[in-house]
Protein backbone atom coordinates (compact mmCIF):
# COMPACT_ATOMS: atom_id res chain seq x y z
CA UNK A 1 0.00 0.00 0.00
CA UNK A 2 1.34 3.60 -0.87
CA UNK A 3 2.05 6.18 1.50
CA UNK A 4 -0.59 8.43 -0.06
CA UNK A 5 -3.53 5.28 0.24
CA UNK A 6 -2.29 4.45 3.61
CA UNK A 7 -5.08 4.82 6.51
CA UNK A 8 -4.33 7.66 9.22
CA UNK A 9 -4.05 5.71 12.46
CA UNK A 10 -4.05 7.62 15.82
CA UNK A 11 -2.12 5.57 18.37
CA UNK A 12 -2.60 6.55 22.44
CA UNK A 13 0.66 7.30 23.73
CA UNK A 14 -0.42 8.31 27.38
CA UNK A 15 1.42 5.24 29.57
CA UNK A 16 -1.29 5.16 32.29
CA UNK A 17 -5.00 4.65 32.31
CA UNK A 18 -7.55 7.06 33.59
CA UNK A 19 -7.41 5.20 37.41
CA UNK A 20 -3.47 5.83 37.26
CA UNK A 21 -1.88 1.98 36.56
CA UNK A 22 -0.13 1.42 33.80
CA UNK A 23 -1.17 0.54 30.65
CA UNK A 24 0.12 -2.67 29.53
CA UNK A 25 0.80 -1.69 26.16
CA UNK A 26 2.46 1.58 26.72
CA UNK A 27 6.19 0.53 25.97
CA UNK A 28 5.19 -1.35 22.48
CA UNK A 29 6.41 0.35 19.55
CA UNK A 30 4.27 1.95 16.26
CA UNK A 31 5.08 -0.92 14.82
CA UNK A 32 3.88 -3.31 17.32
CA UNK A 33 0.52 -1.49 17.29
CA UNK A 34 -0.40 -1.46 14.31
CA UNK A 35 0.60 -5.36 14.13
CA UNK A 36 -2.13 -6.24 17.28
CA UNK A 37 -4.69 -4.00 15.76
CA UNK A 38 -4.07 -6.21 12.87
CA UNK A 39 -4.65 -9.76 14.57
CA UNK A 40 -7.27 -8.57 16.94
CA UNK A 41 -9.70 -7.00 14.07
CA UNK A 42 -12.67 -8.99 13.70
CA UNK A 43 -12.96 -10.53 10.04
CA UNK A 44 -15.32 -8.61 7.80
CA UNK A 45 -18.94 -10.54 7.36
CA UNK A 46 -20.04 -11.43 4.30
CA UNK A 47 -22.66 -9.73 3.01
CA UNK A 48 -25.81 -11.50 3.31
CA UNK A 49 -27.50 -12.55 0.23
CA UNK A 50 -31.20 -13.10 0.28
CA UNK A 51 -31.78 -16.81 -0.13
CA UNK A 52 -34.37 -17.73 -2.98
CA UNK A 53 -37.53 -18.57 -1.69
CA UNK A 54 -38.89 -21.47 -3.81
CA UNK A 55 -42.71 -20.40 -5.33
CA UNK A 56 -45.18 -22.45 -4.07
CA UNK A 57 -46.53 -24.85 -6.81
CA UNK A 58 -49.82 -23.16 -8.29
CA UNK A 59 -53.07 -24.80 -7.13
CA UNK A 60 -54.25 -27.73 -9.41
CA UNK A 61 -57.16 -27.22 -11.87
CA UNK A 62 -59.92 -28.83 -10.47
CA UNK A 63 -60.52 -32.06 -12.42
CA UNK A 64 -63.26 -31.76 -15.51
CA UNK A 65 -66.27 -33.40 -15.04
CA UNK A 66 -66.73 -36.59 -16.28
CA UNK A 67 -69.60 -38.40 -17.77
CA UNK A 68 -69.79 -41.70 -16.28
CA UNK A 69 -68.84 -44.98 -18.52
CA UNK A 70 -71.65 -46.22 -20.80
CA UNK A 71 -72.79 -49.32 -20.82
CA UNK A 72 -71.25 -52.56 -22.28
CA UNK A 73 -72.13 -53.53 -25.66
CA UNK A 74 -73.50 -57.05 -24.10
CA UNK A 75 -75.45 -54.44 -21.41
CA UNK A 76 -77.05 -52.58 -24.31
CA UNK A 77 -78.07 -55.42 -26.46
CA UNK A 78 -79.43 -57.46 -23.18
CA UNK A 79 -81.55 -54.55 -22.12
CA UNK A 80 -83.08 -54.01 -24.94
CA UNK A 81 -83.62 -57.54 -25.99
CA UNK A 82 -85.98 -57.34 -22.35
CA UNK A 83 -87.43 -54.09 -23.05
CA UNK A 84 -88.89 -55.43 -26.09
CA UNK A 85 -90.17 -58.30 -24.75
CA UNK A 86 -91.77 -56.52 -22.04
CA UNK A 87 -93.15 -54.32 -24.27
CA UNK A 88 -94.99 -57.19 -26.56
CA UNK A 89 -95.79 -58.48 -23.26
CA UNK A 90 -97.78 -55.47 -22.37
CA UNK A 91 -99.41 -55.34 -26.10
CA UNK A 92 -100.85 -58.40 -25.47
CA UNK A 93 -102.24 -58.06 -22.42
CA UNK A 94 -103.92 -54.63 -23.52
CA UNK A 95 -105.33 -56.00 -26.82
CA UNK A 96 -107.04 -59.48 -24.45
CA UNK A 97 -108.70 -56.77 -22.12
CA UNK A 98 -109.55 -54.80 -25.17
CA UNK A 99 -111.28 -56.94 -27.87
CA UNK A 100 -111.13 -55.20 -31.20
CA UNK A 101 -108.58 -51.95 -30.27
CA UNK A 102 -106.49 -50.53 -32.19
CA UNK A 103 -102.76 -51.45 -32.43
CA UNK A 104 -100.86 -49.21 -31.49
CA UNK A 105 -98.30 -48.52 -34.61
CA UNK A 106 -94.83 -48.70 -34.40
CA UNK A 107 -92.82 -45.50 -33.27
CA UNK A 108 -90.80 -43.72 -36.07
CA UNK A 109 -89.35 -40.23 -36.98
CA UNK A 110 -92.94 -39.30 -38.12
CA UNK A 111 -94.79 -40.39 -34.87
CA UNK A 112 -91.99 -38.41 -32.83
CA UNK A 113 -92.52 -35.16 -34.43
CA UNK A 114 -95.99 -35.50 -34.78
CA UNK A 115 -95.78 -36.40 -30.72
CA UNK A 116 -93.76 -32.82 -30.02
CA UNK A 117 -95.25 -30.79 -32.24
CA UNK A 118 -98.96 -31.89 -30.56
CA UNK A 119 -97.30 -31.36 -27.38
CA UNK A 120 -96.52 -27.87 -28.65
CA UNK A 121 -99.75 -27.29 -30.16
CA UNK A 122 -101.64 -27.30 -26.54
CA UNK A 123 -99.01 -25.79 -24.50
CA UNK A 124 -99.75 -22.71 -27.63
CA UNK A 125 -103.96 -22.88 -26.25
CA UNK A 126 -104.11 -23.98 -29.88
CA UNK A 127 -106.14 -27.13 -28.72
CA UNK A 128 -108.91 -24.97 -26.24
CA UNK A 129 -112.33 -25.80 -26.96
CA UNK A 130 -114.82 -23.21 -28.33
CA UNK A 131 -115.94 -20.79 -25.87
CA UNK A 132 -113.29 -21.40 -23.28
CA UNK A 133 -110.58 -19.06 -22.16
CA UNK A 134 -106.88 -20.66 -23.75
CA UNK A 135 -104.33 -21.78 -21.25
CA UNK A 136 -100.93 -21.12 -22.45
CA UNK A 137 -97.93 -22.50 -21.04
CA UNK A 138 -96.01 -20.23 -22.98
CA UNK A 139 -92.36 -21.68 -21.54
CA UNK A 140 -93.29 -25.41 -21.98
CA UNK A 141 -94.53 -24.44 -25.59
CA UNK A 142 -90.78 -22.75 -25.89
CA UNK A 143 -89.40 -25.99 -24.95
CA UNK A 144 -90.98 -27.99 -27.24
CA UNK A 145 -90.06 -25.96 -29.88
CA UNK A 146 -86.27 -25.81 -28.92
CA UNK A 147 -86.43 -29.45 -28.80
CA UNK A 148 -87.44 -30.25 -32.41
CA UNK A 149 -84.98 -27.43 -33.34
CA UNK A 150 -82.71 -29.66 -31.75
CA UNK A 151 -83.83 -32.46 -33.36
CA UNK A 152 -84.06 -30.71 -36.99
CA UNK A 153 -80.33 -29.80 -36.24
CA UNK A 154 -78.86 -33.13 -35.21
CA UNK A 155 -80.66 -35.02 -38.07
CA UNK A 156 -79.76 -32.84 -41.28
CA UNK A 157 -78.08 -35.02 -43.80
CA UNK A 158 -79.85 -37.92 -42.44
CA UNK A 159 -83.59 -37.70 -43.26
CA UNK A 160 -85.59 -38.30 -46.18
CA UNK A 161 -87.24 -36.14 -48.19
CA UNK A 162 -90.45 -36.53 -46.95
CA UNK A 163 -89.38 -36.64 -43.22
CA UNK A 164 -87.38 -33.48 -43.40
CA UNK A 165 -90.54 -31.57 -45.39
CA UNK A 166 -92.12 -33.15 -42.18
CA UNK A 167 -90.04 -31.35 -39.75
CA UNK A 168 -89.76 -28.36 -41.54
CA UNK A 169 -93.34 -27.58 -41.78
CA UNK A 170 -93.85 -28.59 -38.09
CA UNK A 171 -90.95 -25.85 -36.66
CA UNK A 172 -92.67 -23.33 -39.54
CA UNK A 173 -96.02 -23.78 -37.79
CA UNK A 174 -95.39 -23.78 -34.07
CA UNK A 175 -92.87 -20.54 -34.43
CA UNK A 176 -95.53 -18.62 -36.27
CA UNK A 177 -97.81 -19.57 -33.52
CA UNK A 178 -95.12 -18.69 -30.68
CA UNK A 179 -94.76 -15.18 -31.94
CA UNK A 180 -98.56 -14.61 -32.74
CA UNK A 181 -99.46 -15.78 -29.00
CA UNK A 182 -96.41 -13.68 -27.37
CA UNK A 183 -97.90 -10.67 -29.51
CA UNK A 184 -101.60 -10.95 -28.21
CA UNK A 185 -100.18 -11.43 -24.49
CA UNK A 186 -98.22 -8.40 -24.94
CA UNK A 187 -101.13 -6.29 -26.12
CA UNK A 188 -103.25 -7.45 -23.41
CA UNK A 189 -100.69 -6.52 -20.71
CA UNK A 190 -100.37 -3.23 -22.25
CA UNK A 191 -104.46 -2.56 -22.51
CA UNK A 192 -107.07 -3.05 -19.71
CA UNK A 193 -108.24 -6.45 -19.41
CA UNK A 194 -111.79 -7.24 -21.54
CA UNK A 195 -114.44 -7.47 -18.58
CA UNK A 196 -113.53 -5.72 -15.91
CA UNK A 197 -115.93 -3.27 -14.17
CA UNK A 198 -116.77 -0.45 -16.45
CA UNK A 199 -115.24 -2.35 -19.50
CA UNK A 200 -118.01 -3.98 -22.10
CA UNK A 201 -117.36 -7.40 -22.95
CA UNK A 202 -115.28 -8.67 -25.74
CA UNK A 203 -117.31 -10.62 -27.92
CA UNK A 204 -116.16 -13.85 -29.22
CA UNK A 205 -113.70 -16.12 -26.80
CA UNK A 206 -111.71 -14.41 -25.14
CA UNK A 207 -107.92 -13.51 -25.15
CA UNK A 208 -105.52 -15.89 -23.90
CA UNK A 209 -103.64 -16.45 -20.45
CA UNK A 210 -100.75 -17.25 -19.27
CA UNK A 211 -100.55 -20.79 -17.12
CA UNK A 212 -98.96 -20.11 -13.98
Amino acid sequence: MSEQNKPFVVTDRRKFTLDGTPRPDADRSPEQEEEARATSAPPEQPTPVAEARPQPDPAPEPPAEELPPGPTAEQAERSRAAYEATADRLDTAVRAANPGAEHLPPMNFERLVQSIYMTAIMQLGEATPEGEQPRVDILGARQSIDMLGILADKTKGNLSPDEERLLDNALFELRMGFLEITQALARSAATKVPGQPGQPPTPGRPGPSIVR
